[in-house]
């Protein structure tokens, strides 16, 4: 599973270490260019809710292949591309082809371990997103500045595709419903179980608040740190990746560990992670953008990246300890949707206002988002949690 999801990242983030070199072959604007992130979430979140109801009612493991086969086709394809209609049609379809594959992907695994082990091995699946964030950045870059960003979506595509074929010999053998410890709904739309648990319903306007920042830094951070220090394309990938990611990775497993083992205190434990998330990151959000050295970017960098790991690798096992049984997968697919809407702003809005606004104080006025959707969950954990909680056990 691991080494799909890595795929799945090293896929969609490529492009963003290339936006110099695609301004410059294919006459892309700015605007342009933020589209090619934003058309892609947005796309990719209105499909997570129906791959969500797909992945609860037929098969999870034919999901995923089928899922890692078409990005990769997408992927190869757009090495192709010639024109920015041509590409972004393309991350349109890349958003449809990789939708199918983390509802059904973090659902499969959650199944897999019980609940006191669940955060730990969601976190380590997903820290395949920082290895593929990480490797698709530097890749793409390297390639973009050796003149061939198209060979970069070529190798991309074959790696898949060749990577489907022992991935669905392996999947036949996984059982997927084992450790399913709260009770079914029965319904035959799983969106009419889910809205009606306040709790999750609270994830679903917090979580966006905090991927609009988490997106506005992947997709215009190699970029920023390009114009700011004049770094070269593939020293800003690297530089806007490492740290960042490098952190996340730590803040991912140990989030994993301490939410685990906090549950035997309290079931609300992961909830708790994802409020030190929001209020942590918020001044790093700052720092971020506002200081006057590389040094002390890099620190606010990694200092974002370590809390975020905390939310990443809890947000769904969160969800999972108040929605029923049988919903699993559409709760994913419904966070992902309420994620993208506002988190597919973040590249157009970084795009847009970069030269009026800045992405300095864009950087700031996230912050203080993120300290408002800390509050909210704080009153979610005291009010709206323990009754949720009690009716779905």
């Amino acid at each position: 599973m691991w080494g799909a999801y890595f795929l799945n990242y090293c896929d969609r983030q490529a492009i963003f270490a290339m936006f110099p070199a695609l301004k410059a072959n294919l006459a892309l604007s700015d605007t342009q260019l933020g589209l090619t992130g934003s058309l892609f979430l947005w796309v990719y979140g209105i499909g997570c809710p129906i791959a969500g109801q797909l992945a609860d009612r037929f098969s999870k493991r034919l999901l995923v292949v089928l899922s890692l086969s078409v990005w990769s086709i997408v992927t190869f394809a757009t090495g192709l591309v010639g024109t920015a209609f041509a590409l972004l049609a393309l991350r349109a379809l890349m958003g449809i082809s990789e939708a199918l594959y983390m509802p059904a992907a973090i659902s499969l695994t959650a199944n897999a371990h019980a609940p006191e082990k669940r955060s730990r091995a969601i976190a380590l699946l997903t820290t395949a997103q920082i290895f593929g964030t990480v490797g698709g950045a530097w890749f793409g870059g390297w390639m973009a500045q050796q003149g061939r960003w198209r060979e970069a979506f070529y190798a991309l595509g074959v790696a898949g595709l060749f990577y489907a074929v022992p991935f669905f010999l392996f999947l036949r053998r996984v059982d997927e419903n084992t450790q399913v410890e709260t009770k079914p709904a029965g319904a035959k739309l799983a969106i009419a179980s889910l809205v009606r648990v306040p709790t999750y319903v609270l994830l679903c306007v917090v979580f966006p608040m905090f991927l609009f920042g988490l997106w506005l830094i992947y997709s215009w951070l190699p970029n920023f740190l390009h114009e700011k220090f004049n770094l070269d394309l593939a020293g800003a990938a690297f530089t806007a990746t490492a740290y960042l990611q490098g952190a996340t990775l730590v803040g991912m497993l140990s989030g994993g560990y301490l939410a685990d083992w906090l549950y035997a205190i309290t079931r609300s434990s992961r909830f708790w992670l994802l409020v030190a998330t929001l209020v942590l990151c918020a001044p790093c959000l700052h720092v971020l953008g506002n200081s006057a050295t590389l040094t002390v970017t890099c620190v606010g960098a990694a200092g974002f990246g370590l809390f975020s790991g905390f939310l990443m690798g809890n947000i769904f096992p969160a969800a999972f300890e108040v929605v029923p049984a049988d919903t699993r997968a559409s709760a994913v697919g419904v966070l992902n949707f309420c994620g993208s809407l506002l988190s597919g702003l973040a590249p157009l809005v970084g795009g847009l206002w970069k030269r009026t606004v800045g992405m300095e104080r864009l950087l700031t006025l996230t912050a203080f988002v993120y300290l408002g959707g800390a509050l909210l969950l704080i009153l979610g954990i005291r009010y709206l949690f323990p009754p949720d909680y009690a009716r779905v056990h």
